[in-house]
């Protein structure tokens, strides 16, 4: 009796066991498949976001050997030169990118020009932030030339302004800072941490340092 009841209890733990290993095998065969299919899903997804990001790196607008007028409301703003000329229209903001470099005039509502700058890369985000990098060179109208490696010009602000270094270089005066702050003419600017020198007699130099130095660049009457 006691041997028939402990065959019993080994078949009903065998059967135990069987159906355990049954089930366990069922549940990891779904969590396989389950995991492939979604890594699968997750494959294709990205696939597709690389697609659609490789399209959304395309210009929609592609022109080379580029002279042209830009003009707001109806007024002449300034004029471009470049070798290559990239418009994105599918990015936020709207970008426009020349990876050859620019060459550009800025002109005052009398169409004089007011600035000419050249820089290796030139990017206009949302026609409204003109992004120059790379040997700037900003010259205007009373000659004062500036040069850096940055430059924006904030065209609904009407500034000018980079953090990086800057000279300004006058026929009577030698100036080099950081954080490089104008008017949109280039007339009136600020340089912080500035170094300035001024020719003196027998060709010597005056040399001082300041936190921030204030250059308004000399006006003249124009005649029209």
């Amino acid at each position: 009796m006691v041997h028939e009841v402990e065959d019993s209890i080994m078949q009903e733990a065998r059967q135990t066991n069987t159906s355990f290993l049954r089930q366990f095998t069922q549940i990891a065969a779904t969590l396989f498949v389950t995991a492939m299919f979604v890594l699968s899903c997750s494959s294709e997804e990205k696939q597709r976001a690389e697609a659609i990001n490789e399209n959304d790196s395309l210009p929609f607008l592609q022109s080379y050997g580029i002279s042209t007028l830009i003009s707001d409301s109806g007024v002449i703003r300034y004029k471009i030169i470049a070798e290559q000329w990239d418009i994105y229209n599918t990015t936020n903001p709207p970008l426009w990118t020349f990876v050859k470099g620019i060459f550009m005039e800025k002109f005052d509502s009398t169409f004089h020009v007011d600035w000419y700058v050249q820089s290796d890369t030139a990017y206009c985000h949302n026609q409204k932030l003109w992004e120059l990098r790379g040997r700037v060179n900003i010259r205007n109208q009373e000659g004062t030339v500036f040069t850096s490696e940055e430059l924006f010009w904030d065209m609904d602000k009407h500034e000018m302004y980079s953090n990086m270094f800057m000279t300004i270089r006058k026929p009577n005066e030698f100036l080099q800072g950081y954080n490089f702050r104008s008017n949109e003419q280039m007339t009136r600017y600020t340089v912080t941490n500035a170094n300035a020198e001024t020719p003196i007699k027998n060709d010597s130099k005056a040399t001082e340092s300041d936190t921030t130095a204030t250059r308004p660049a000399p006006t003249k009457n124009r005649q029209s």
